[in-house]
This record gives structure tokens, C-alpha cells and sequence, in this order.
């Protein structure tokens, strides 16, 4: 199969990774209402087509927290990628690169911050999730600032984890044990012999590196999660920003924000920027998806601090569409993930090519030249 969109890595990352792994980056929460939500919401979206203009010179250049990239596009921080292609948080960190975009990386990623900033040559933007430890947490976040980690997302969604059904009938966490689910796994593993041979076999070790400092006595990602879950915060409150504020000084992105008044929370505790996300659909069911979310969000706190978007972005024309409703730049999390599961490192570059060049072509077709312009304007209302 010859990939010409970003949907089409996802039937390529089907076929070639265990279900197990494909429903853990393909599903969402409860009855994913909200992950059809995202995309369908971008789809309900029509573009404002203008003619006759010059449009020989197109600039997607934008600038994030001191930073120039080359198009308001980054991949999302996205947990056990390691576990999608060898290494595989490596290799996207360094498709980002050559791409001219950051990458996050996620607190549960299998690849720890220096193997991802020593195999790229740039440190990575860090995701944080708080947990109950502590001391673990400052230890990790003085790890991202003595490594330059340019920019701190904390993502603020999660206190509870919320019910991935894909993931409990696939049995990715363990489960109960069975003899009959384990014999399911191990040949859901033996009939994908590329992922088999590349991964399981040569990608080790398979364990969530920025936290194995933490839990030594872990060996594979079975051991870690039940580590994990009991360590997400349900305490968490916007007075723990000043916590993290005294460990970090560099911007600071609040990650998970869906409501304008958390938004104008997070101005008043002194965030940098925030991210309208709903979890790619994966933590509360039922609530709107980004792109709805981010117009009011936008008219709240537009011209306070810098506002970004993920959920359900398929095409460089939701980018587009984003940018016209408010947003800086978009975080793209499945698209890469896809791309990673079916062909590595020059899966994601695609990815990101096919992005920029379906953004170079809305912005033509739109009449709009620089998307730091890109505004309201070029929507149909």
C-alpha cells in the first residue's frame, strides 16, 4: 500500500502491529464518543475558498516560547512509543527534527530524555505528569532542565485514569490473569513477525526509562503500570503549579484545558501557554472535542498567553481550520504514532511532509499567505 494521507498509516500501523498495541494508540475512553467527536467536529468545519490572489509565497514559519519552527505542527507527547518500532521515541525525535518541528516527550515513554536528546542531538520538550512522589518528580524535572528540555508541558487531564475498553479486552495491562488471554498475546506477538523481530526481540529494554529510576525492581511495562496508576494525583490543584514553578524555569504549557474559565485560571498562575485538549478522547466521554472547545477559549485568553490544540487533527487542512479558531500550532499524537508503528522513522517524516504540503495548499486555496495571519477569515460561517 502507497500512504498518500495521514489516515493511511493507520491501516498500515494496523496491519503490522500486535492488536494489543494498535488499540492502545487507535481507541479512546468509554464508548469514544468524544475520539469520533474530534475528528468529525474538523470534518463539520467548511474552509472560505478566495481566487485570484498572489499566493507564489507561503510562509508556515511560526515561533513558539523563543523558539522558530518551520511550520505550526509538533508531535504530541504519546506513552510507550518505544514499543511501536525499535527505540522508537528516538527515531521520531529525529524525524521532528529534520522536519524543523518539536517533539514532546511523554513522562511514560520507553525511551528515557538523554537517550532521546542523544540520539537526536536536541533535548526534547518534556511532559510531565504529576505523581505522588515527589521527590521523584523534582529529581526528574532538574533531569530535564540540566538537559536544556526547552519546554515543560504539564498535562493536567489525568488524576484519575479514565476506561479504555480496547485496552481491558485486549488484556494490554495484564488484567486477570489467563492461561487462555497470555496464549492470545503470544500469538497476537508471533503473527506480526516484522514488529516481532524489530521490537520485542531488538528494541529492549521495554520499560518506561524516564521511570525506572523509581521502580528498579521493575523488568517490562506489566510490572511498571500498576506503579503508575497508583501514583497519579487526584489531589492535584492549581496551587501545585507553584510546586513546579520552584523546580522549573523555563515556559510552562498546562496540557488538558477545555473550559474558558480553567483557561483564565491558568493565566492567573502565571502559565505560558496551554494546550485545548480532551486527551485524544482518551480520559472523560461525552465532552466536547478540542476544536469546539478552543473559539471561546481563544475570545477568553487570546492575547495572554499561547494558546495550542490537539484532537483529531488528520490533515494539514485541520491545521489550517485550528489556526483560523485561535490556535498557535497543533500537536499531532496519533498521526505520528501510526506512522511510527508502520515504518519507523521515515513513517513519521512522511507524516509530517503530507501535513506541510496539505497546509501549503489550504493556505493557497484560502488566500491567506503567512499563518501568523490565518484568522477567522478563512472559515465559512
Amino acid at each position: 500500500m502507497i500512504a498518500a494521507s495521514v489516515t493511511d498509516y493507520r491501516e498500515l500501523a494496523r496491519k503490522r502491529l500486535p492488536r494489543l498495541l494498535f488499540d492502545y494508540i487507535d481507541g479512546g475512553s468509554y464508548a469514544e464518543a468524544t475520539l469520533r467527536r474530534n475528528v468529525e467536529d474538523f470534518e463539520d468545519l467548511a474552509l472560505r475558498q478566495r481566487v485570484l490572489r498572489d499566493v507564489s509565497k507561503i510562509s508556515l514559519e511560526t515561533e513558539l516560547f523563543g523558539q522558530a519552527f518551520s511550520m505550526p505542527v509538533m508531535l504530541a507527547p504519546v506513552g510507550m512509543a518505544g514499543m511501536y518500532a525499535r527505540r522508537g521515541e528516538v527515531q521520531a525525535a529525529r524525524a521532528a527534527k529534520a522536519a524543523g518541528v518539536p517533539m514532546c516527550l511523554s513522562t511514560v515513554s520507553v525511551c528515557d530524555l538523554d537517550e532521546v536528546a542523544s540520539g537526536c542531538g536536541i533535548p526534547p520538550w518534556f511532559q510531565l505528569y504529576m505523581i505522588r512522589d515527589r521527590g521523584y518528580m523534582a529529581e526528574l524535572l532538574a533531569r530535564a532542565k540540566a538537559l536544556g528540555c526547552p519546554v515543560l508541558v504539564f498535562t493536567v487531564d489525568l488524576p484519575v485514569p479514565g476506561a479504555r475498553y480496547r485496552d481491558m479486552r485486549t488484556g494490554l495491562f495484564g488484567g486477570a490473569p489467563s492461561l487462555t488471554g497470555g496464549l492470545k498475546r503470544a500469538i497476537d506477538g508471533v503473527t506480526h513477525p516484522g514488529w516481532l523481530l524489530d521490537v520485542q526481540l531488538g528494541g529492549k529494554p521495554h520499560t518506561f526509562g524516564n521511570l525506572a529510576a523509581a521502580i528498579p525492581e521493575a523488568r517490562g511495562m506489566a510490572e511498571f503500570w500498576p506503579w503508575v496508576t497508583r501514583n497519579f494525583d487526584p489531589t492535584l490543584t492549581w496551587a501545585d503549579l507553584d510546586w513546579i514553578r520552584s523546580h522549573w524555569d523555563g515556559p510552562i504549557v498546562i496540557k488538558g484545558v477545555l473550559d474558558p474559565d480553567d483557561a483564565r485560571q491558568a493565566v492567573k498562575a502565571g502559565a505560558d501557554g496551554i494546550v485545548v485538549s480532551n486527551h485524544g478522547g482518551r480520559q472523560l466521554d461525552g465532552v466536547l472535542s478540542g476544536v469546539r472547545a478552543l473559539p471561546p477559549i481563544a475570545d477568553a485568553v487570546g492575547d495572554d498567553l499561547a494558546i495550542l490544540m490537539d484532537g483529531g487533527v488528520r490533515s494539514g487542512l485541520d491545521v489550517v481550520k485550528a489556526l483560523a479558531l485561535g490556535a498557535r500550532a497543533c500537536l499531532i499524537g496519533r498521526p505520528w504514532a501510526w506512522a511510527l508503528g508502520a515504518r519507523g522513522e521515515a513513517g513519521v517524516a512522511h507524516v509530517l511532509q503530507i501535513l506541510r504540503q496539505e497546509m501549503m495548499m489550504a493556505m493557497a486555496l484560502t488566500g491567506c499567505t503567512d499563518v501568523r495571519q490565518a484568522g477567522r477569515e478563512l472559515l465559512v460561517r
